[in-house]
């Protein structure tokens, strides 16, 4: 079944001393492409998630935010006492000598080196596993998302391919009186122009095989069939948008080819419907998984 890279997932989770938000986003790429943000706490972890989220995701330009709310009221800067003391006692020596006021000290106190000291908190494993389910969570939700954007892309190709399969078809139609029309068009120029008395019948038959031949469009047509077949088979495999990709391209070859073979006004009009439903498929290729 097809999936989409286009996707959202979100999951939040509360716990005991924590609520987490996850966000998770992704759009189409030819490689993956993870932005992660999450908190400097827990970067030991980020090369680990990385490594995850491309196995579960393979592709895509995907966007993910991960964010952590404390129930727990922490204080992650530290004061240390005696040097703020021994500090002040300095501070206020100093003033009462130079005859200054003491009344503002301890906003300088503050301002002295070592004085406050921020702690990095330590990242705990059961916060981290807490984090990792959330953060899982959203990833089903985002490839649930893929998936149903894939179906609709399925359908979507179905109905673009039938078409350019059906035009195969009239072009078969037109194809049985395309040849015998052109070669009577031909012989009457010809003997419009020379008389039809003076036109070698044998000679005519001799240049007509060797032009006719190079408007024939059987191998062009098989091919053609041999394609669209093969893309409903692709269609069925999983992570195939790239070789949907490559089989587009080999179906739009056909098309071009069959175009520049067809030398009749129905069959040209066919092959422009063709070549209008394939673009519109390439251009859905590019986002599928």
């Amino acid at each position: 079944m097809l999936k989409s890279m286009t996707g959202f997932g979100k999951a939040t989770k509360e716990f005991e001393n924590k609520t987490v938000n996850v966000e998770i986003r992704s759009l189409n790429s030819k490689n993956m492409d993870l932005s992660l943000r999450l908190s400097s706490t827990y970067r030991d972890k980020e090369h680990e998630l990385k490594s995850e989220i491309t196995k579960l995701l393979e592709r895509g330009k995907v966007d993910l935010s991960i964010y952590v709310e404390s129930k727990v009221q922490e204080t992650p800067v530290e004061i240390n006492t005696d040097l703020a003391k021994s500090y002040y006692e300095k501070l206020k020596q100093l003033a009462t000598e130079l005859n200054e006021p003491d009344t503002n000290l301890m906003s300088h106190v503050l301002k002295m080196p070592d004085v406050l000291k921020s702690e990095r908190k330590e990242p705990n494993e059961q916060d981290w596993n807490d984090i990792h389910s959330v953060v899982l969570l959203a990833v089903d939700g985002l490839n649930k998302f893929r998936s149903d954007e894939g179906k609709s892309i399925e359908k979507d190709f179905e109905t673009r391919l039938g078409i350019i399969a059906d035009s195969l078809e009239k072009i078969k139609e037109h194809d049985a009186s395309r040849i015998q029309n052109i070669r009577d068009r031909i012989k009457k120029n010809l003997e419009e122009v020379v008389g039809k008395d003076k036109v070698d019948n044998n000679r005519f038959e001799q240049e007509l095989i060797y032009y006719i031949e190079k408007l024939d469009i059987n191998e062009e047509k098989v091919r053609l069939k041999t394609h669209l077949d093969y893309f409903i088979k692709t269609m069925k495999e999983p992570a195939g948008g790239r070789k949907l990709n490559f089989i587009g391209q080999e179906i739009g070859r056909e098309v071009n080819t069959i175009g520049s073979k067809a030398n009749d006004a129905e069959m040209q009009k066919l092959v422009v419907l063709m070549k209008d439903e394939l673009e519109k498929i390439k251009e859905q290729t590019n986002n599928v998984l």
